[in-house]
């Protein structure tokens, strides 16, 4: 049996990207957090504030350096197994990803040894600025790579120009292209994704410290500062969340579709699947719940209106269904369990009674994984439901293959690369553990 090249180069960049995309969400999600407390050390002079600071500062320089090294290999797969997309592309992205560069990893560069080293040698004020530039940093690297995959979904500011190796997509309008239709929604959707996952990391921790007695006032103090955030960026990605979806609805119908299991176009309102099992050979949910017209109520705010249906696409246009539906089923669920979750441990904290009820604490402590499951779900979702465009509309994905690489190569360098993720996986998850079994230093020891 042959192996296809295109199905080996799609699965290694996916198991790259999902591995790189551990460490960047908790970066941005720790940096906004960490340049909080600083503030509060900075405002009240209270000792524990700077503990807070200095302890989720180590953790951060771990989860930055293994961010960093995990999103090179990224880049280096363009121009291996992607030789063809990255032609057509590199106009685009290298605008983009030279943007990040400038003025995100300058910026980072620039002050994250202050940030992790400068402790002793800086003033308070300088170190928070230093936090505060670091935090940008990564906001803005976040801006830029949403950016470019953005406009892989919905091409704006371009032109087709014709070149001795086949057509490459040209910037005419350099705003157009950062602004396209849906950058700014799917902008909001990631950062908030990365609050999240940054909250409930700190929750988590915290939570631990509490139920085995330890470093009790920071514990207390830094779930709580963590709980009013992850409620807060919980609420914010619920409505993010459905600023994105009408989006997609408008600018990628086929891919809404995949989500929703959406089969054939109805006459009247459009239901929404609350679960189900795509059966997309018999056209259909098996064991669907749904809301009748609840879909066309959020994406047109019209009970009546019809959402568009996968039969309104020629079959090779149409995305895969089943795993687009299950991993977007799988990021709405475990976002509204965040918001249920977050303000019912909001309502405790206000009685006095959170940190009382151990039960509860030990579903904080193991909750983080649901951010890292809802973050991947929502990539997995929106780049499965892409599918078969790799440029939505204008190129495909099996066009965008290297012509040159052989798939036994690809599987080669899959297994290697499987390998090395599972060792550096092991290595980046011992030193967390240890950093947070030795714990906070100083005030808060």
């Amino acid at each position: 049996m042959s192996l296809d090249v295109a199905f080996l180069a799609r699965l290694q960049f996916a198991l790259t990207v999902m591995f790189h995309y551990l460490f960047p969400p908790l970066t941005i999600g720790l940096a906004v957090f960490m340049a909080g407390v600083e503030a509060m050390y900075l405002r009240t002079g209270d000792r524990l504030y700077e503990s807070a600071a200095r302890f989720w500062t180590r953790i951060f320089a771990l989860n930055f350096a293994l961010g960093a090294a995990s999103g090179v290999v990224m880049e280096f797969q363009f121009g291996t197994n992607w030789s063809s997309f990255s032609r057509f592309v590199g106009d685009v992205f290298g605008s983009a990803l030279a943007a990040e560069g400038i003025f995100a990893f300058f910026l980072e560069s620039c002050f994250l040894g202050i940030l992790v080293f400068g402790w002793e040698s800086v003033s308070p004020r300088l170190h928070f600025f230093s936090t505060l530039m670091v935090a940008l940093g990564s906001v803005l690297s976040a801006v830029w790579i949403v950016v470019a995959n953005a406009w892989q979904q919905t091409p704006a500011g371009y032109r087709l120009v014709e070149t001795g190796h086949g057509l490459r997509a040209e910037i005419t309008d350099f705003w157009a292209m950062v602004f396209n239709p849906s950058a700014l929604p799917r902008l909001q959707h990631v950062l908030c994704g990365a609050f999240i996952l940054g909250a409930f990391f700190v929750m988590s921790v915290s939570a631990w410290y509490v139920l085995k007695g330890r470093h009790q006032q920071f514990a207390r103090r830094n779930f709580s500062l963590a709980l009013v955030y992850a409620a807060v960026a919980s609420l914010a990605a619920l409505v993010t969340g459905d600023d994105q979806a009408r989006t997609v609805a408008w600018t990628q119908p086929a891919k809404l579709a995949a989500f929703e299991g959406h089969f054939r176009t109805e006459a009247a309102g459009t239901g929404l699947y609350l679960c189900g099992w795509p059966d997309a050979s018999g056209e259909r949910v098996r064991f669907g719940l749904a809301v009748p017209r609840l879909l066309s109520l959020l994406v047109y705010r019209d009970l009546d209106r019809p959402v568009t249906a996968l039969d309104a696409f020629k079959p090779e246009d149409r995305p895969p269904v089943w795993l687009p539906f299950q991993a977007y089923h799988l990021m709405i669920g475990l976002g509204m369990a965040f918001i249920g979750l977050t303000l019912a441990a909001l309502f405790m904290l206000r009685r006095g009674t959170l940190f009382t009820r151990r039960w509860l604490l030990w579903i904080f402590v193991f909750a983080v994984l649901g951010p890292y499951a809802a973050n991947q779900a929502g990539w997995v979702a929106a780049e499965v439901g892409r599918q078969p465009w790799i440029v939505y509309g204008l190129l495909r994905t099996t066009d965008g293959v290297s012509r040159v690489v052989g798939a036994g190569q690809v599987l080669v360098s899959l297994a290697l690369f499987g390998l090395v993720y599972g060792a550096l996986f092991a290595l980046w998850l011992w030193a967390l553990l240890e950093k947070i079994r030795k714990g906070p230093q100083g005030a808060a020891a």
